[in-house]
């Protein structure tokens, strides 16, 4: 197989540099609709799905890996820019002392939610005003393995296509449809919603596991702090709990959404 062009990058003022190093603030991943992801695993995903990198960032050590050579040939045939950079250049643009072989660019993607078809799959997620990072990534990953349709995000959450958020989906951004939604499309959603809606309250009498469950199931979680507000509970058929048995009063946001989504397929 014949080597794709390579551009050598040496200098931390290079406008693809900076561009990348950009990213990490959401002002410039919304003003270019692009994002930053870190590693040799998660572009591969990406390339299994039919996404090529808007620009494929690689150090010295990667050079020679075999599937960093298909990569690099993958995203040249679809126009995209094939960089070696130095070690020095991945730790500033990754922001970490030790930092993945391959940091790579992609376009953001976002679905349409007026185009979104319940019945596509027996499970969805939507989560209301998600803050932690970290937890939208994993929630995503989750979502993935029990193979939910999509992750609609409601009113402010933060953003999917943080550098944060993308490595805790472990490659499953590329897998997972996003949605974005207020709280009037949302709404507007549910009442053309032909299966079950679930929601999640710290206050509610029904065990998640009674749950009158009817696919195409949409679990409904809340804010990591408050849980969900009024009126979007009032949207739910049932809202339910999952108990505590422990001292501790409630479950991490992710871990909660986990058990609701496997509940509900």
């Amino acid at each position: 197989m014949n080597r794709p062009p390579v551009r050598q990058i040496n200098s931390l003022a290079n406008p693809v540099v900076k561009a990348a190093r950009g990213l990490h603030l959401r002002k410039e991943r919304e003003a270019s609709g692009q994002f930053l992801a870190e590693g040799l695993k998660i572009a591969a995903e990406a390339m299994d799905l039919g996404r090529a990198p808007r620009v494929l960032m690689f150090g010295p050590d990667a050079a020679d890996h075999p599937l960093l050579r298909k990569l690099a040939g993958f995203t040249a045939d679809r126009g995209g820019d094939v960089v070696e950079v130095t070690r020095e250049i991945l730790e500033k643009v990754s922001r970490r002392d030790n930092p993945q072989t391959v940091v790579s660019i992609f376009d953001q993607v976002f679905g349409d939610l007026e185009a979104l078809a319940p019945a596509a799959a027996s499970c969805w997620v939507a989560l209301q005003a998600v803050r932690d990072p970290g937890n939208l990534g994993t929630i995503v990953r989750t979502a993935d393995s029990a193979g939910c349709g999509g992750v609609i995000l409601v009113g402010e959450c933060c953003d999917p296509y943080s550098v944060e958020a993308v490595r805790a989906t472990m490659g499953s951004i590329f897998a997972v449809p996003i949605y974005k939604a207020s709280v009037e499309a949302f709404t507007a959603l549910r009442q053309r919603w032909s299966g079950a809606v679930i929601g999640t309250l710290l206050t509610a009498t029904h065990d998640f596991r009674a749950a009158p469950y009817r696919a195409p199931n949409l679990i409904l979680m809340g804010n990591e702090q408050q849980g969900l507000p009024p009126d979007l509970a009032a949207l739910c058929d049932v809202n339910v709990k999952i108990p505590m048995r422990g001292r501790a009063d409630s479950l991490n946001l992710a871990v909660a959404t986990g058990v609701m989504i496997y509940a509900a397929t």
